[in-house]
């Protein structure tokens, strides 16, 4: 028998609590019911607990204070999942969320991995809100369909989840702790595959109390709402769930932790601008790049290292004309890396320093800012590796950013103007050390790895931003 939960997030609600539990155990379900407060000034949780002593099929959650309708989904669903519930019902306790619908969400629980109570299938679902509350709602809905392309009433709570069938992690993606976490979970389930089927649902007024969304909370979603129709345009993949491929098991090398912050917060708002500007930059002259002298070094069937590889945004094409194999120390990127390419890569968490590979195991080795992060002396510890793991005459492609290209010069200028003139602390990128400063010093640096230099380019190609470097082994 399937193991399900109602969840009810709850603040001063102790007018409804007690009889919206007796409506609900009217239907006699084979169901628990979890509360989650927000330390109610008016003692909501005292009622709720009082009914749990007498119903071992209630509990309760109560919470220091009042963090969030969204924080309040999120804390429920991971309480569902880890205490093995494979059904989980959300829904308001102000009984505009009428209890006998339930039966109807039941109903169709096979039919989809997500059902959501839809206010707009019935043309008279809205008739007794008044005017300003009905304008907001239609809105709303208005601007997610169009916006995120869901057709479906995504701002609303009253849905049914089947936990068997989507992994936890993927409502892990969703940031809001507020109102906005219902288009925006429903946007990532969405975008995760997973299929959403609705059931229509009349909305009263509410029968006890106010409406706690403040204009300052229907402020926040929107921007939220535009911020998502962006973001969800230049970096669709981030709202992804990618489950944990490589167990991330910590390797203690320098950087590791910078690096997995880094692949962890990259769709952060203090970011936006940034990761907008750098994912454009890798996905339409970068990655354009890599493939003229990718294809121009290495043969087509090689097997390569991407020694560095991070998400892998740009191997994109890279994967399907050599055999890649994808190094990083961040698990966070590696599993990103494999969820996007699959069964056309292989992943290896190690570093750079020590490649957990056999003498000889490539015919070539690629980077792309990275050889810019190190010390001249950990280049040369880097380098010595490559030469151990190439085969005989293979060679290596560095993209090298040199001190004056125009990507060093914009995350300078970012830095400047964030750190220095607005006194911001932020760290947009991980510090680079060593960035090329002639011809004559990568010849130097390579000579003493045993490689040999056999071509140096900067250009327009990438927009004077890397020096890009072939390097045979000798």
């Amino acid at each position: 028998m399937t193991k399900s939960l109602i969840l009810i997030p709850t603040y001063n609600e102790s007018e409804n609590v007690e009889k919206l539990y007796y409506e609900i155990k009217k239907l006699k379900l084979n169901t628990d019911i979890l509360f989650i407060d927000d330390n109610s000034p008016d003692k909501t949780s005292q009622i709720i607990n009082a009914i749990s002593k007498k119903d071992k099929s209630v509990k309760l959650i109560l919470r220091k204070g009042k963090l969030g309708i969204g924080s309040a989904h999120k804390n429920g669903i991971d309480w569902a999942y880890n205490n093995g519930y494979e059904t989980l019902i959300t829904m308001d306790s102000d009984f505009t969320h009428k209890p006998k619908d339930i039966l109807k969400f039941l109903a169709l629980r096979n039919k989809a991995d997500v059902i959501v109570g839809s206010r707009y299938l019935a043309s008279n679902s809205l008739s007794e809100w008044n005017y300003l509350r009905k304008s907001l709602t239609i809105t709303a809905h208005f601007l997610t369909k169009k916006l995120l392309s869901m057709p479906q009433d995504a701002t609303g709570a009253f849905r049914l989840y089947n936990l068997n069938k989507i992994p936890q992690g993927v409502f892990k993606i969703a940031d809001s702790n507020g109102y906005s976490f219902f288009f925006e979970s429903l946007f990532v389930l969405i975008m995760n595959g997973h299929s959403i089927k609705e059931v229509s649902i009349s909305l009263p007024a509410r029968t006890y109390g106010t409406s706690k969304m403040s204009l300052n909370d229907a402020w926040k979603s929107l921007v939220l709402l535009f911020q998502t129709f962006y973001l969800s345009k230049i970096y669709k993949d981030s709202y992804i769930y990618s489950p944990k491929i490589v167990s991330g098991g910590k390797l203690h090398e320098k950087g590791e932790d910078e690096w997995d912050t880094y692949w962890k917060t990259e769709r952060k708002k203090r970011k936006v601008l940034y990761d907008a500007g750098a994912v454009f930059y890798r996905k339409y002259i970068i990655k354009r790049t890599l493939n003229y002298f990718l294809r121009k070094t290495f043969k087509k069937g090689a097997i390569l290292l991407h020694a560095g590889c991070g998400g892998g945004q740009v191997d994109e094409d890279v994967v399907n004309y050599a055999k890649i194999h994808a190094l990083d120390i961040s698990a966070e990127a590696l599993n990103r890396y494999k969820w996007l390419y699959k069964n056309k890569c292989e992943v290896i968490h190690g570093s750079i320093f020590k490649i957990p590979s056999k003498n000889e195991a490539f015919d070539g080795i690629y980077n792309l800012g990275v050889m810019e992060h190190l010390t001249e002396k950990e280049i040369k510890k880097a380098l010595d590796e490559f030469h151990r793991v190439l085969k005989k005459r293979g060679k290596i492609l560095l993209f090298w950013p040199p001190a004056f290209g125009l990507s060093v010069i914009f995350l300078n200028t970012m830095h400047f103007i964030l750190n220095d003139v607005l006194k911001k602390n932020i760290r947009l990128h991980p510090h680079e050390i060593t960035k090329v400063k002639s011809r004559g010093q990568i010849k130097k640096i390579l000579g003493k790895s045993g490689f040999e230099l056999k071509s140096f380019n900067f250009g327009p190609r990438d927009a004077f931003t890397y020096t890009i470097i072939v390097g045979e082994k000798i």
